[in-house]
């Protein structure tokens, strides 16, 4: 380790002050929460200060705008091999060279803090290749633990975006605003396990979630201002945004269509109005999604596969009174008749007549004012202000209107963010529809938002044409359903998703077969992730970095969960969530206009999801079933999830779904839809006996169906099966 003596003293000191200037000078330099966060620390005898690892300014950011005072810097043995970081690194504090994935080296950090020196330790070991949080070492957990030392977490923001990172990705810039965010002290207790190698391991894992906290921001503004500073950072002629026309537009086109036909269709409605958008997944949809917002306006995204009763529910609890869609996609969609049955609305505003009405001084204001001063058109909005209304699948009763606010949305964004590696290297094919919280915040604002690419597809059915398009742009990643997934595998050449990083499945449970297809046919692990609309969506999801088979992996940073007991079912509890993500509430057609904010056992900010899941020690969800999809059969609760797994057992290559009808002399009895023609009762009590299942999971009535009802979402449609279920 360095030594300090009183030449180097001075000539640090001298430095300090001059390149404190220089960094608030050239990457405008901004510290946050750092008097609270550092004065409860600097009482303790040991401090270990962590940070992540984006560039090679970090251990220069920290000594200079940290007042810790003496502190040591453990750098990684590669990083002090350059010898202008060696030398800058030793001129300006004490370090300590160690290779974190050594036990032995990890034992010269615990003697330091055991001598009461304070501690500077990035648990990454190396500079991040992705600008997300890589592999965080045991190492430095097991000192934190093993010392009780109080953890000073510090978030760095912006240097990864500068030319002394290691990324190769279009968003580099010479000075990139800084940000360093101290957050509050915290401990790392030991873990408690059977063998020190496993206490090892389980306090790694604290560790990481600990720094995945520590990477989640906390959004404090609205859509459109991050539309702005993405904007900044990765600059305007970012090409970020393609559609089925094939036009790659950049950030500069988004804005000026979202400037354009926020405008317009302002002076149709009002502050705070909900307006309904009945649109594919195009860009002008996404245009007119953040130029809505820009002027407090809500959009409210009309699900036109839903038909006209889920529309009307939709339009009538949102009090919809304008709504705004395109010619050519009703043509098309043949949505004219759905169109002309809607009630209560007071217009139907095509983008083509609203394209006509933009003056000259409309292109004047845009083209000499807004679009280069885009912060100063937005109305003023709160992050806690609806964004958006979307409306629930209807897959069990009508739909309902879920209010999202700025803060629910961008947080989702910030937590998926904290977890996988979006870059602006990546392509983004979304062929879910924007309607879908899905296909919204990860297929569409998460890329937008990212500086990643994303090509917007309009139909998820196309089963031909999607891994044509993903092998022909080269995309990165895919969001599907367990359905649609399913089914581009079966049409696509092994080739097609050669470039396919991430591939994740939500909205319905991942089907056995479709995980094994993907892996044998392309290589591919597909992330099962879970979530709802009332979440933004996402909850929980399988990374490269954390992931385990036949769950939906660990719950997102900042959310909170608690599971009850639900009479009947040994196996899981009812999953309540809380967190910065979750919805302000639900409009409703039987009372319209009217927020229903949340409202559950558990107290204020808690979302009942409806769903049993277990966790287990390592923090995995495994979804049992929904409370909605037991069936009382005897007096027993029975999972119509399970009765569908037995069923795919038994008939691997079919599509299966089960549901329940009034039974006299048991209550209710299991009917099983599917496709299989040749599965029969006697297969499926074969394959219980062999999984170890009760005889009443087995169903009586076995309907086969030429293809089961979907929602346009993919999800199977239970409301349409059930009425099918009562009517045999």
């Amino acid at each position: 380790m360095t030594t300090t003596t009183p030449v180097k003293t001075t000539v640090r000191a001298f430095l300090h002050v001059s390149l404190c200037a220089l960094a608030r000078l050239l990457f405008r330099i901004k510290v946050q929460g750092i008097e609270k966060a550092v004065t409860s620390a600097a009482s303790e005898q040991r401090l270990l200060i962590i940070a992540n690892h984006e560039s090679f300014l970090d251990g220069i950011l920290l000594g200079l705008f940290l007042p810790i005072k003496n502190p040591v810097f453990v750098v990684h043995t590669e990083v002090i091999k350059r010898p202008l970081w060696r030398i800058g690194l030793g001129m300006m504090a004490d370090y300590l060279a160690v290779d974190p994935s050594n036990p032995m080296a990890m034992k010269r950090v615990v003697r330091l803090l055991e001598s009461g020196r304070p501690v500077v330790i990035f648990p990454e070991g190396r500079i991040t290749m992705t600008g997300s949080l890589m592999k965080v070492y045991e190492g430095p957990a097991f000192v934190a633990a093993k010392t009780g030392a109080t953890l000073l977490p510090v978030r760095l923001d912006g240097p990864s975006r500068s030319y002394f990172s290691r990324l190769s990705g279009r968003s580099r810039r010479f000075f990139p605003r800084i940000t360093l965010t101290v957050l509050p002290a915290t401990t790392l207790p030991m873990p408690q396990a059977q063998t020190a190698r496993m206490r090892r391991h389980k306090a790694g894992e604290g560790l990481r979630r600990l720094m995945q906290e520590m990477a989640l921001s906390r959004p404090q503004h609205t859509l459109y201002r991050a539309l702005c500073d993405a904007i900044e950072i990765h600059g305007r002629g970012h090409r970020m945004v393609e559609d089925i026309k094939q036009i790659e537009y950049s950030y500069q086109d988004l804005l000026k269509a979202a400037l354009v036909l926020g405008r317009l269709a302002g002076r149709l409605t009002q502050p705070g109005e909900r307006v309904g958008l009945l649109l594919p997944n195009m860009m002008p949809t996404l245009a007119i999604f953040l130029g809505l917002s820009a002027l407090k306006r809500v959009p409210a995204m009309l699900n036109y596969t839903a038909g006209v009763d889920g529309m009307q529910a939709a339009c009538t609890g949102a009090e919809i009174r304008t709504l705004i869609t395109s010619r050519a996609f009703v043509e098309q969609a043949k949505l004219a008749d759905k169109l002309a049955a809607l009630q209560g609305l007071d217009r139907v505003v095509y983008l083509e007549d609203l394209r006509e009405q933009m003056s000259f001084l409309d292109k004047l204001w845009l083209m000499a004012w807004a679009v280069w001063f885009p912060r100063q058109v937005e109305v003023e909005a709160s992050p806690e202000d609806a964004a958006v209304v979307l409306f629930t699948s209807g897959s069990e009763g009508k739909p309902k209107g879920v209010v999202l606010s700025h803060r629910a949305i961008l947080s989702n964004i910030a937590q998926i963010r904290a977890i996988v590696d979006f870059s602006s290297d990546d392509r983004v094919l979304n062929v879910l529809p924007i309607f879908h919280s899905f296909g919204l915040t990860a297929g569409s604002l998460l890329p937008v938002l990212s500086g990643a690419s994303c090509f917007l597809y309009p139909s998820p059915l196309h089963y031909r044409v999607i891994p044509e398009l993903a092998y022909d742009r080269g995309c990165t990643v895919l969001f599907g359903t367990s359905t649609f997934l399913g089914n581009y595998a079966r049409f696509a050449h092994p080739y097609d998703f050669y470039r396919l990083r991430y591939v994740v499945a939500g909205a319905e449970k991942l089907a056995e077969t479709v995980r094994d297809q993907w892996f044998e046919k392309f290589g591919i692990r597909i992330l099962e992730g879970y979530g709802a609309t009332e979440t933004a969506p996402v909850i929980a999801v399988n990374t490269p970095m954390a992931f385990r088979s036949g769950t939906v992996g660990q719950f997102l940073p900042g959310i909170e969960y608690q599971l009850q007991a639900v009479p009947g079912i040994e196996r899981g509890g009812l999953l309540y969530v809380r967190g910065p993500n979750v919805m302000s509430g639900y409009l409703k057609a039987d009372n319209p206009g009217v927020l229903q904010t949340l409202t559950s056992d558990k107290g204020p900010g808690w979302y009942e999801t409806g769903d049993i899941v277990e966790v287990d020690d390592d923090g995995f969800v495994r979804i049992v079933g929904r409370v909605k999809r037991f069936a009382k059969v005897a007096g027993e609760m029975v999972s119509l999830e399970a009765v569908e797994k037995l069923a795919h057992a038994a008939s691997p290559g079919a599509q299966h779904a089960s549901s329940s009808q009034p039974d006299a002399s048991k209550g209710e009895a299991l009917v099983l839809f599917t496709t299989d023609a040749g599965l029969d009762r006697a297969a499926l009590q074969k394959t219980a006996q062999q999984l170890g299942m009760p005889e009443l999971a087995v169903p009586k009535k076995i309907v086969v169906v030429k293809e089961l009802p979907l929602l346009g979402t993919g999800k199977t449609d239970y409301v349409t099966l059930k009425r099918m279920a009562e009517g045999i």
